[in-house]
């Protein structure tokens, strides 16, 4: 493998850990946080707020930026970004500032995640993305498990501010790495003629408002309900789409380009992205709450019984590549929808340990296997000078999946009996997916190519 090679990956894999416990370990530190700086309970959850609604709106213009300015530099901007906004969280005075810090921390992370598979798609060839992109999971799925560990520990004996504080050091490490190695520019457009083209910022502006709208709104269902605000913030969104719509087709040079956005496959592998997420995460809200109230586990016990779910995932991605390989992404991704929807189905029934863990076990094996093969399906099929177009509208999905599945539990609870009811509407959710899947290419990766990208590859 080349050097460069190796760069990217150790970048892409190392900076989705940094983000990943970046979320999880903030989780622990938050109730810390209220009490040290007297916050109220929605000025916190303003920490997590302000910081989704920043990285989900500017995802897609971020990865534009990477196609037409090197994803490897605006990988170097986002992770010093995102590092230094850490640090200066770590010696903020009070809670608006953690919030206002948390926003430009939010904006940074926004430049680095996209980065991180265009990177993968710039460096390796279509045939051999799924084993790279694989190892990102497994990662994602190790500080996932161990993010709440770990911020538990630094909290306890360090204090809220060490959580941030531990990003500085990573963020200064892959800086110097992704520096270290010189990257291939951007590629050409696709005639000397074309040119670069212009940023589309309005189009930037429409996708931002439609998509702070969309996250600040679901985001509030499950603690306001549907309330007038809230209709009128989805409204919102939904009227920003439609003009983000018109402007597209209209504008010679779109933020959202018709070789991706307008590709079938592409669209079914993000739409399923965003049901399985919504179904994983919609669960673990529904769930979190079953294993504590109605079966009586402590905090330590719900998680340590989540525990088998995090591993399949660790383990099961770079299975999920092989097969990917073997079998075609149509029958893998199909495949793990239905063991992501019967680990749903298994939890509802679930009334002990044994059978709560395997429930959890499937549904980690089946979202770990959909996150490497659609994940694959978007990246692969991008043109490579709009893989960050690719790599944004990904990041997008796994974003707004989590927030419309909690928000669709929390409203199914207030209109039937009880959370555990919104349960087998999640395994639906995922056997959805399952029809989306049948749009997916049922070949080997090398007939899966994008007509072109090997060409890219040729004598790398």
């Amino acid at each position: 493998m080349s050097a460069h090679r190796r760069v990217a990956l150790a970048s892409s894999v190392i900076g989705a850990v940094v983000v990943a416990l970046d979320g999880t370990v903030l989780t622990i530190a938050q109730p810390t946080l209220q009490r040290d700086l007297h916050a109220s309970f929605s000025e916190v959850q303003w920490t997590s707020t302000g910081y989704l609604i920043a990285v989900a709106s500017l995802l897609v213009f971020a990865g534009r930026l990477g196609d037409r300015y090197g994803h490897q530099r605006l990988f170097s901007i986002g992770v010093l970004g995102f590092g230094a906004a850490s640090a200066a969280i770590g010696f903020a005075s009070g809670v608006h500032w953690v919030i206002a810090l948390r926003v430009v921390q939010g904006v940074f992370g926004a430049l680095l995640q996209p980065a991180t598979l265009g990177m993968l798609r710039a460096a390796f060839p279509p045939d051999r993305l799924g084993m790279p992109i694989a190892l990102r999971t497994s990662a994602i799925g190790v500080a996932a498990a161990a993010g709440p560990l770990l911020g538990g520990v630094l909290v306890t004996h360090l204090g809220w501010r060490a959580v941030f504080f531990l990003n500085v050091v990573p963020a200064l490490v892959l800086a110097v790495l992704a520096s270290a190695v010189r990257a291939p520019g951007p590629p050409p457009p696709p005639s000397p003629s074309a040119g670069p083209g212009r940023l589309d910022l309005p189009g930037a502006a429409l996708l931002a408002v439609a998509l702070a709208c969309l996250v600040h709104t679901l985001v509030g269902v499950p603690e306001t309900g549907w309330s007038a605000s809230a209709v009128l913030g989805l409204l919102t969104a939904v009227g920003a789409g439609l003009v983000l719509v018109r402007h597209e087709r209209r504008t010679a040079d779109p933020l959202l380009p018709p070789d991706v956005l307008g590709s079938a496959v592409v669209g079914a592998a993000l739409g399923i992205l965003v049901l399985a997420s919504a179904a994983m995460f919609g669960t673990l809200f529904v769930a979190s709450y079953v294993l504590q109230s109605e079966l009586g586990m402590d905090p330590l016990s719900t998680a340590l019984a989540a525990l088998p779910g995090g591993v399949a995932m660790v383990l099961g991605a770079p299975w999920a590549a092989v097969l990917l390989r073997r079998y075609g992404a149509r029958r893998t991704t199909a495949a793990g929808l239905v063991l992501l929807s019967l680990g749903v189905s298994v939890l509802f029934r679930a009334s002990g340990a044994v059978p709560v863990g395997g429930g959890f076990l499937l549904l980690g094996a089946g979202f770990g296997t959909v996150m490497v093969t659609a994940t694959a399906v978007v990246v692969r099929h991008a043109p490579v000078r709009s893989a960050g177009v690719a790599g944004g509208l990904q990041q997008t999905a796994m974003n707004v999946g989590p927030v419309l599945g909690v928000a669709t539990a929390a409203t199914l609870a207030t209109v039937t009996d009880g959370l555990r009811t919104a349960l087998p509407v999640l395994a639906g959710t995922a056997l959805v997916g399952v029809l989306a899947a049948l749009r997916l290419p049922d070949m080997g990766e090398r007939r899966a190519t994008p007509a072109g990208s090997l060409r890219h590859h040729e004598g790398s």
